[in-house]
């Protein structure tokens, strides 16, 4: 969404099954070099120290490390000036990193992740579809021409909080 918000990227795709998460954004990616460190540190969101994220929807990039922390497995990846890198962690340990950026031109720019909510946390779990779309809603209406698709279905809203009004109403 901050990317959005900043002119960088238009669409979000989600898939969503019983078991696991993915997102793939199209913003500018995060650097290739950091990425690890982005998905498992404190303090490393290009929030923390930024005059480009005034507008931040999100605190240090804590979401990331959150879902990382709350994940059986967890794996990030992200795109970069026709360039590719990958961290995949379990329980918030890394599992396997690329020891060096692989190219990827075919690409567009932006990150990718997949994670499985822990069951050892959240017990027998499963996301309800219905919940999540209407969260995605959310951001949809909030962000006026910002693309979600949702399991292959588009969300998206051109009049923002209007379109929201009317669909409720």
């Amino acid at each position: 969404i901050d990317e959005f918000v900043m002119g960088n990227g238009r669409q979000i795709d989600i898939t969503l099954d019983d078991r696991f998460m993915r997102v793939r954004d199209y913003g500018r990616g995060i650097p290739l070099g950091k990425l690890k460190d982005y998905a498992s540190k404190n303090n490393t969101g290009a929030e923390y120290d930024s005059e480009a994220f005034k507008k931040s929807v999100g605190l240090n990039g804590v979401g990331i490390k959150a879902v990382n922390a709350l994940s059986s497995e967890f794996r990030i990846e992200a795109f970069r000036e026709s360039k590719t890198r990958a961290v995949e962690f379990v329980r918030g340990e890394v599992k396997k990193e690329d020891g060096k950026d692989r190219s990827a031109p075919e690409e567009r720019p932006g990150t990718a992740l997949r994670f499985d909510p822990d069951p050892e946390i959240f017990g027998k779990f499963r996301f309800r579809d219905d919940f999540v779309e209407d969260m995605l809603w959310n951001y949809a209406y909030l962000n006026s021409g910002l693309t979600i698709l949702f399991n292959g279905r588009k969300l998206k809203s051109e009049n923002g909080l209007r379109d929201l009004l009317e669909n409720k109403l």
